[in-house]
């Protein structure tokens, strides 16, 4: 299986490349170089400018994930597991999930400053929220009939979140993390151009604003490339510890 995988990311890596050379070939502009001229760059600046910035980005990305997680994973399991408490917190969830969070940075940066608190509280932002109902959800599934057997086996709330609870809601957990990532790099990206010298959001204005594409399109590699690390990170926990999903 793990082969099958590698084999069609480095077909789809190929197309990619090969329609990114026909592209810059046929507008022959300054504005579109060659991989080719990318990748020399990139190899040629990686290590003395961009894996500074490469781990800034991650820094970032890991701890609102991590607080996210830390943050939504007990309210999900509350929300879900706890109908009266569910009724209290699900307005307050859903009236505060749909407001852009990206509206919120300029208050995040006043109350916060422009550093990497900032930062990071907008990368948690929008991602705990999709914790939190994917977790719920996730356990409001789960048949009550379930769990009355459980409870007359004498079972406690340890081993039913253990047992029960985690398992069923940890599918949509992930799928909840996986989907919240992508928007999270967009946003990151933005919020790196205020504030910091370091980032691959920073990096990749620096050079649009030196006009420099090279090491712009160097940076927008990377920045995917970041990308593509976390999700195939996230798809291989999610073969080791939801491997029954697999199983036919």
């Amino acid at each position: 299986m793990g082969k099958s995988v590698s084999y069609w990311y480095i077909l789809a890596a190929i197309f990619l490349t090969a329609l990114w050379f026909v592209i810059a070939a046929i507008t022959d502009l300054p504005i579109i170089p060659s991989p080719v001229l990318v990748a020399e760059n990139l190899a040629d600046i990686f290590m003395k400018y961009i894996a500074i910035h490469s781990i800034y980005s991650l820094w970032r990305i890991a701890a609102g994930l991590l607080l996210a997680v830390a943050v939504g994973l007990p309210l999900g399991v509350i929300m879900g597991y706890f109908p009266k408490l569910d009724r209290f917190l699900s307005p307050l969830v859903y009236m505060t999930y749909p407001i852009p969070k990206i509206a919120l940075l300029p208050i995040l940066m006043l109350l916060l400053g422009v550093g990497e608190s900032s930062k990071i509280v907008m990368i948690f932002l929008i991602i705990v929220f999709q914790v939190i109902v994917a977790v719920r959800d996730g356990i409001r599934s789960i048949p009550k009939e379930t769990l009355y057997t459980l409870y007359s086996l004498g079972a406690s709330f340890k081993d039913i979140f253990l047992e029960v609870l985690w398992p069923a809601s940890l599918p949509k957990f992930i799928t909840a993390v996986r989907v919240a990532l992508a928007t999270a790099i967009s946003v990151l990206f933005f919020t790196e151009t205020f504030g910091t010298k370091y980032g691959m959001g920073y990096f990749i204005m620096d050079a649009w604003l030196r006009v420099n594409y090279l090491e712009m399109y160097s940076g927008i590699v990377v920045l995917s490339l970041i990308g593509l690390v976390l999700f195939t990170t996230i798809d291989l926990i999610e073969a080791v510890v939801c491997s029954w999903q697999y199983k036919q």
